[in-house]
């Protein structure tokens, strides 16, 4: 028997989380403020964030969170174009203090 197809996918790196959820969040930070926006761009590309941009990028998630466990009765799902898990925060926010950022 072959166990290979009940084997969990590998979670993805906080990296992987990281990349695929920033994009996201730039994109709707210009939305609400063009400039941070354009200054956290910049600050990504360059590879370093600042204690603010990093301060952003852990409240977005956080705010972002879908998978809440709350129902209908308990309060509004929350909208946006990507899921974002308690795992994928906690991996954001783990990412950002191995980066040197208190969050």
């Amino acid at each position: 028997m072959n166990d290979s197809a009940h084997t969990p996918a590998a979670a993805p790196s906080d990296e992987q989380v990281v990349e695929r959820l920033v994009p996201v969040w730039l994109e709707e930070a210009a939305r609400h403020d063009e400039r941070m926006a354009g200054r956290a761009g910049r600050e990504w590309e360059e590879g370093r964030l600042s204690s603010e941009t990093a301060r952003e990028l852990a409240d977005w998630v956080t705010a972002r969170v879908t998978d809440t466990g709350f129902n209908e009765d308990e309060g509004p799902a929350p909208g946006g174009p990507v899921r974002v898990s308690v795992a994928d925060k906690t991996a954001v926010h783990r990412w950002l203090a191995a980066h040197g950022h208190d969050v």
